[in-house]
Order: structure tokens, then sequence, then C-alpha cells
């Protein structure tokens, strides 16, 4: 078995910020694989090109692999998610700071289509949302409407703001935990 984790950073943000490379070594200590990525075009993100960075990271999907994403990176997981063939299913994926719904102009590619919820679903085995209620990035609601939308497990963390490096995040426990309790 070679359980593995791959790690999507958002907006602006390198895979040496933030609570990454934490979580990075801490998986990486109890046996997993884990990468986390330098999405491309950082400062104006683009769908295809992040569901493809996303793709070329992962190679083939399996039944062994969480996609842990913060902010717009959850985005790009679920727009990869959907992007699978039928019947590819991956054990996860940990939402940390995401949301469903923007106005953001410079986000526009990854909202130019609704999602398509049941072939989320069908290619994640299970989904855990981890929200802040005073996440000043995040609309309100965000991680309800996930939880609605794909049945995720909700977790609530009281005034951790976007859950970055400014808001004093260079770890994050409740992400650990999500993947194990998916892989277990």
């Amino acid at each position: 078995m070679n359980r593995r984790v791959v790690i999507i950073h958002g907006w602006g943000a390198t895979p040496h910020d933030h609570w990454f490379p934490w979580l990075s070594r801490e998986l990486e200590a109890q046996g997993y694989a884990a990468s986390v990525p330098a999405m491309p075009d950082t400062e104006k993100p683009d769908r295809d090109a992040w569901v493809s960075a996303i793709a070329d990271t992962v190679g083939t999907p399996d039944e062994d692999t969480i996609l842990v994403g913060h902010s717009i990176g959850t985005v790009a997981i679920l727009r990869y998610l959907e992007s699978l063939p039928m019947g590819t299913r991956i054990a996860g994926a940990v939402l940390v700071a995401g949301f469903l719904e923007a106005d953001d102009s410079e986000l526009e590619t990854f909202f130019r289509s609704p999602f398509d919820y049941d072939r989320i679903k069908n290619a994640c085995s299970a989904v855990v949302a981890i929200e802040s209620d005073d996440d000043p990035h995040v609309p309100p609601g965000s991680g309800a409407l996930i939880e609605e939308k794909l049945g995720a497990q909700l977790v609530t963390l009281h005034h951790a703001g976007h859950m970055n490096t400014e808001d004093g995040f260079t770890a994050l426990p409740p992400a650990l935990g999500a993947i194990r309790s998916i892989l277990h």
C-alpha cells in the first residue's frame, strides 16, 4: 500500500508557506508519500493550468490518494475530481478554507461552469471541510455548503481567520487528523 497525499496551495502562495511544510513532514514521518507542488502562475490562477498541474503530480489516482487543498487550491481539487474518468476514485479530499462560489473576476476560470457534485462524489470516497468561523477571504456559509453538496464532514475552527501564516498557522493538526480519519 502506497498511501500518498498531495497538498495544493492557494492563490499567491508557494509550497513553503503556511502549514504546508509542517503537514508534509508529519505525513512523511508517518510513512506517507507527501508532495506540495508549486502551482503555475500563482498570482493569476487559471483553472485548466491548475487542474493539469494536479493531474501531472498525482499521475494515476487511486484509493490510496488523498488531496489536501487550501483556499483556491480546494476549488482546483474539485475541478480535478470532475475531470477524472468515471470509475476512478481517490480515498478523499481535505478542503481547508474551501468555497464553492466566488465573485472575484480573477478567479472566473474556476467558476465559469457549475460544479458537477455527483461526479465529484463518485470520484472521492470521503471529503472533510475545515473552515474558520471568521475567515475574511471565504464567503460565510461556505463550509456548510460544501457539507450539503458533497456530504463532507465539517470541522469548524474558531477565530482561525484564513488558516495561513498571517493568522498564526504554521501547523494545522486538524488537517492531519482529517487525513488519518480518511485512511483508517
